[in-house]
């Protein structure tokens, strides 16, 4: 039986759709490609080189923000480097952050070799004992769609999900690459000013 898996740009492009002022971080590389393909927007704050720091960005991003919808959007690779940051965002308690991994088993940065989840460690299990409210993998458009209804008000803690996605290349879509612009544009948009 062939195992079911997403293409990444429909899949993104999908949950965005959905998208209700949500603030979107996105991690390093396909990640950051794929959201700028479904739309450029002020709420998206893109991270260049910052591997593994997406998923904490974002629960600080929900700590002073925590009358609005974080979504970090990154990868299997990334997300395992950040393997101590599933516990963090259990503790803090936070109920207005998501976390969206784009799994297809391979670290795309680096040449696609094979990854800790195409060996079998499971991202949902572990977010899961550590205390998250909900996380589950998800493998079909309906069920993005139900993930992207998922994401608002009432959430008891922070909840992920595992975007199984074909490793597929695809052509980049790059947002701008000028982290001051980027930073001043995302603070305007939270009515902060530039610094």
């Amino acid at each position: 039986m062939v195992e079911q898996v997403l293409k990444r740009r429909e899949a993104v492009a999908a949950l965005l759709a959905r998208r209700d002022g949500w603030l979107v971080v996105t991690g390093l590389g396909s990640p950051t490609y794929d959201v700028n393909a479904a739309g450029d927007e002020a709420g998206n704050f893109y991270l260049w080189g910052a591997m593994g720091g997406a998923a904490l960005v974002g629960l600080g991003l929900a700590q002073a923000q925590q009358g609005r919808q974080v979504v970090v959007i990154t990868g299997d690779g990334e997300q395992l480097m950040a393997m101590g940051s599933f516990a963090t965002i259990a503790a803090s308690g936070v109920t207005n952050l998501t976390l969206v991994v784009l799994d297809n088993q391979h670290f795309g940065e680096t040449g696609m070799q094979l990854s800790h989840t195409g060996r079998g460690v499971d991202l949902v299990g572990v977010a899961l004992a550590c205390g998250w409210a909900g996380a589950q993998e998800v493998r079909t458009m309906a069920k993005v769609a139900e993930a992207a209804a998922m994401i608002g008000p009432g959430a008891t803690g922070p909840r992920l999900f595992v975007l199984r996605i074909a490793a597929e290349p695809l052509a980049r879509s790059l947002p701008s690459r000028d982290a001051v612009a980027v930073k001043n544009r995302f603070r305007a948009h939270l009515g902060l000013g530039g610094l």
